[in-house]
């Protein structure tokens, strides 16, 4: 199964009988991300949470707020 990274385009093949083919031929909306670039937003998320400035956005807090 030919498959294309939403991030950087490129295409890659996946095993037909993988789950995360299965996955992408039965949930269209499920995309794929290739494992570079999984693992740059990985490294760069951990960067910012380290540093401090990085904060998770929570719908409960907002409700609880208000």
């Amino acid at each position: 199964m030919k498959v294309q990274c939403v991030i950087c385009d490129q295409q890659h093949d996946l095993e037909n009988d993988t789950p995360l083919a299965k996955k992408l031929r039965n949930r269209p909306i499920h995309t794929f991300m290739c494992d570079e670039c999984h693992k740059r937003i990985e490294v760069k998320t951990k960067a910012r949470l380290a540093s401090g400035q990085f904060q998770l956005y929570s719908f409960n807090q907002k409700e609880k707020e208000l």
